[in-house]
């Protein structure tokens, strides 16, 4: 999968030509998204596990972590459903070295969502939104699209950073 040339993320006044207002809308709102997106469904909302485990990261992950090219880290790629439709593709990712000693297991949240786990705890001080077209050799087969913008931050509290990358798929694009 990591194939694809490196991938370059930006502040969203470095963009030109940016997201439209809408696409902007979304990718900058500094609040749950997964709070939006229950909203938005109704109550016909879920969180689909895809994969998660020990991986290496990729150079774009490290990077923002502060640790080393290559390094070991936990990943969690998820779907954020609403009725039914892939709406977001979310990966969460974190360094082996900072989980460790944490008291923050990743490995047992199953089908409930991250967002709102650090959304309700305010020791998470969020970062800077930044934004990207993803690569669309990193999405699932069932989702795969060119040129999909997509928004990631960091997410600290203490010795411990979780980087969020969200993906905005088309099935969301309809809906709104």
């Amino acid at each position: 999968m990591s194939s694809c040339r490196p991938l370059i993320w930006h502040l969203p006044n470095q963009l030109h030509p940016g997201p439209t207002p809408s696409e902007r809308d979304w990718l900058l709102d500094q609040g749950s998204l997964t709070r939006r997106l229950q909203a938005l469904a109704a109550g016909e909302f879920r969180v689909e596990p895809l994969q998660e485990g020990w991986q290496s990261l990729r150079a774009d992950e490290a990077r923002a972590l502060g640790v080393a090219t290559g390094s070991q880290g936990w990943v969690r790629e998820v779907l954020l459903r609403g009725r039914e439709q892939p709406w977001v593709f979310a990966r969460s990712v974190a360094s082996h070295e900072a989980l460790r000693g944490s008291g923050f297991d990743l490995a047992h949240l199953g089908s409930r969502s991250l967002g709102e786990l650090l959304f309700t705890s305010p020791a998470f001080q969020r970062g800077a939104i930044e934004l990207a077209h993803y690569p669309s050799a990193w999405l699932p087969s069932a989702v795969r699209t060119e040129q999909l913008w997509a928004r990631r931050s960091r997410f600290d509290r203490e010795r411990l950073s979780l980087l969020v990358c969200e993906v905005f798929l088309p099935a969301l694009s309809r809906q709104l």
